[in-house]
């Protein structure tokens, strides 16, 4: 590993060096703006050689004029004007059915010019990467699809929900994929474009750095999205998982149990258990 040139703190050096692929803040700074890591994901997901990803962006929020926006892990765009929201989840409760459902209306929101056809919507893609087999059936993947029930036929409305378990490590494209987003060493993993950025982020001083700056506004920032977040969710079944999501990040950074405490719903026993 190569010597890191500008000092950082020690806390968020340690911090760094602990990341993997499965938390959601190094998932989001390694496929910002990263085709090639995306291409890759999608590829193996969907077993197309010849997807093509033409744009990748992170953390983007769409607003929704009646309720709560919802951010988006990472949004992808591929060459047939496919769009997919890949988002990591490392609790069973932020991989719910209604979850997926909020996050695919909320693509859908995004697209239609003012007097366009309904015909044009782009097909989508909620993507949920989870740590555990949270349907317990051992599956590497599950998709999710609508049917008319009586003639057990499509609906084909061009929204669709794929869960990736993250528990397959087996020695397969997709096994070998899932082991690679618990490695916290970017020696042990297997893919050389996901090795490449991560090591980028944990050993080149420049994407140290880039890290730190993210970590010192990430924390502030959860604080206040968590914030508005929770009081607009307190009228969906999503405030606690909101909370939840706010005070782990929170709790990753080693922000005071105290300013949580204070920032959420959540009692003080309830954090530390995170």
């Amino acid at each position: 590993m190569r010597i890191i040139k500008k000092a950082v703190p020690a806390e968020y050096g340690m911090l760094i060096q602990k990341f993997r692929l499965i938390d959601d803040t190094f998932f989001n700074v390694c496929f910002d703006n990263y085709t090639e890591g995306m291409q890759l994901l999608l590829r193996i997901f969907f077993d197309r050689d010849d997807l093509i990803v033409k744009q990748v962006v992170t953390q983007q929020s769409a607003d929704n004029l009646y309720g709560c926006g919802v951010r988006f892990d990472v949004l992808a765009e591929d060459s047939e004007g496919k769009l997919y929201d890949c988002e990591v989840q490392r609790a069973n409760e932020g991989a719910i059915p209604r979850r997926a459902r909020y996050n695919s209306s909320m693509m859908d929101s995004r697209e239609p010019a003012k007097g366009a056809e309904f015909a044009a919507l782009p097909e989508t893609w909620v993507i949920f990467i989870t740590e555990n087999d949270i349907y317990g059936v051992g599956y590497p993947l599950c998709h999710v699809e609508r049917i008319v029930q009586e003639l057990q036929r499509p609906f084909d409305d061009g929204t669709h929900i794929l869960y990736v378990n993250g528990a397959n490590r087996e020695d397969t494209t997709l096994g070998r994929l899932m082991q690679d987003f618990f490695c916290e060493r970017p020696e042990q993993i297997t893919y050389k474009e996901l090795a490449k950025r991560a090591d980028y982020f944990k050993a080149e001083a420049e994407g140290v750095n880039a890290m730190c700056e993210l970590m010192e506004k990430f924390g502030e920032k959860k604080l206040k999205e968590g914030r508005e977040e929770g009081r607009a969710e307190g009228r969906l079944e999503g405030h606690r998982e909101g909370m939840i999501d706010m005070a782990r990040s929170l709790r990753t950074l080693n922000v005071p149990v105290e300013v949580i405490e204070k920032s959420s719903s959540l009692t003080r026993a309830e954090i530390l258990a995170l």
